[in-house]
């Protein structure tokens, strides 16, 4: 499919900015309480919002282009985590019984985006 070759940068930025808007989406529950509430145990509770800042701040860094490689390394890193400590926790290794799909692919997107950089729209790169 080398008609697509000459997209591949801009779809590199569409892919970070689509993958950020997730992932700051999933903070702006942990933290902000939008668009809906998530109940937090007391007892995982600085785990929680520890988690909760970085999707927030680290999905707003990677959505802008603003330090996105290491925003996406550190929410790589985060997503490895929730993996283990939570999805494969409540399940074991499969993801469709554990509820981790979403995790492991936003551990590998942004793994992509930190080694490939932000593509060209991005605020680093002007």
């Amino acid at each position: 499919m080398s008609f697509l070759d000459k997209y591949a940068p801009i779809l590199l930025s569409i892919l970070r900015i689509v993958a950020g808007l997730l992932f700051l989406e999933h903070g702006c529950v942990k933290i902000l309480h939008y668009p809906t509430s998530m109940p937090i145990p007391p007892d995982h509770a600085a785990l929680i919002m520890t988690a909760g800042y970085i999707e927030l701040i680290g999905g707003a860094l990677i959505v802008l282009g603003l330090f996105s490689r290491i925003a996406a390394f550190i929410g790589s890193g985060e997503m490895a985590i929730a993996y283990w400590m939570v999805h494969f926790a409540m399940g074991g290794p499969f993801p469709a019984i554990n509820k981790g799909g979403e995790a492991i692919l936003f551990c590998f997107v942004f793994l992509y985006i930190a080694a490939a950089g932000p593509g060209p729209w991005a605020i680093n790169k002007r």
